[in-house]
């Protein structure tokens, strides 16, 4: 049996906030409500209120100003940075993206996909794998996952290159909305099929960007596991001192 944890509550409105200030409800270089505000507003308490305008100023999506309040910085630089790989990942339009489509079909669900999915381990998952292409050259297979109760009725089943991303077809036709993204990267040996498609020689592993897709409760939208050939990348990161 799958169990799923809701986030904590000043995760959820610390998620709120965030997504208010990408829309530009909240816009750079204005005051937040007051915490009384907030409070009235969510109908949390103050601790709850409190945690969550810590979490956004110590992300970089707040922070204080003496005699003025809570002040909005905008989308910080290095979360541009971390999330780019799994926003490629979900809003790739196949039909315009450099590159092919592999497979498409119900697949079982791959060990390290289901728990993430809330599901068992023998479910059947719908597979979508698209190989990117530069200069003739592979440089990333990436191996898209949803429930199967998620996108029936939608193109998505279908075995053609898709016109626009999967998050637009799922937003338009199930009604649900993509709220935030999890990255998990790790390194591994690629599979036999994988090797093959990225032209790797024996020996040379892959980092896996695993992208995980929620919408506002933490629900596991969709998984992609983007696979890059180790010996062709050079990963950068930023960050803040605090």
């Amino acid at each position: 049996m799958a169990y799923e944890v809701e986030p904590p509550k000043y995760v959820r409105l610390a998620q709120t906030l965030q997504q208010r200030i990408e829309d530009g409800t909240y816009a750079p270089g204005t005051r937040v409500p007051s915490e009384n505000q907030l409070v009235q507003a969510f109908g949390m308490s103050r601790p709850t209120v409190v945690r969550a305008l810590e979490l956004l100023k110590r992300d970089g999506w707040l922070e204080s100003r003496q005699g003025y309040g809570t002040i909005v910085r905008g989308r910080p630089e290095v979360v541009e940075k971390k999330d780019r790989r799994g926003r490629e990942a979900l809003e790739r339009d196949e039909a315009q993206a450099p590159g092919r489509l592999i497979e498409v079909g119900y697949v079982p669900v791959p060990a390290r996909v289901a728990s993430t999915l809330g599901l068992p381990k023998k479910a059947d998952v719908l597979m979508r794998r698209f190989l990117v292409e530069e200069g003739g050259e592979a440089v990333e297979l990436v191996s898209s996952y949803f429930p199967g109760g998620l996108v029936e009725g939608t193109d998505l089943e279908t075995d053609g290159p898709l016109s626009g991303s999967a998050r637009e077809h799922l937003e338009t036709r199930k009604k649900v909305r993509f709220d935030h993204v999890v990255e998990r990267v790790s390194a591994r040996l690629p599979e036999a099929v994988e090797a093959e498609l990225l032209d790797l020689p024996d020996g040379v592993p892959v980092l896996s960007v695993l992208v995980v897709a929620c919408d506002a409760s933490g629900r596991s939208l969709q998984v992609a596991d983007v696979l890059l050939p180790a010996d062709r990348q050079e990963l950068e990161d930023t960050y803040r001192l605090s």
